[in-house]
């Protein structure tokens, strides 16, 4: 079984959320005190990193949906970056691509809160 990290560095006050191993229903709970320490810190711009995410299950998928809307309440939101084509594909299952921004590297995820 494969564990689940997440590591978190920041960029021009945009935050890296970087996510590796699997996330899935045993996990979700470390990916949720991660938003909630963000949220706490006034942190609402998001960046995730899926390069190293091997695995997402819908639960994981449900950690996203419950705090984006409180990120873009605060002028903020969560982008999606760097997926792996089978991670990706559990996104476009659920029609993950209308409601997020998908970018294939974290640079030009990050760039996209600059712009106006």
């Amino acid at each position: 079984m494969e564990g689940f990290n997440a590591k978190i560095r920041e960029a021009d006050g945009v935050v890296i959320l970087s996510l590796g191993g699997t996330l899935d229903a045993h996990t979700t709970g470390e990916l949720e005190k991660v938003f909630e320490e963000l949220i706490s810190q006034g942190k609402y711009k998001i960046v995730v990193d899926f390069a190293e995410l091997n695995y997402i299950s819908s639960a994981g998928l449900g950690v996203f949906m419950a705090y984006v809307e409180t990120m873009r309440e605060n002028g903020g939101d969560i982008k999606f970056a760097a997926l792996k084509e089978n991670v990706f594909n559990v996104f476009d299952l659920l029609g993950f691509p209308v409601l997020y921004e998908f970018f294939d590297s974290v640079e030009k995820a990050a760039d996209r809160f600059g712009e106006k």
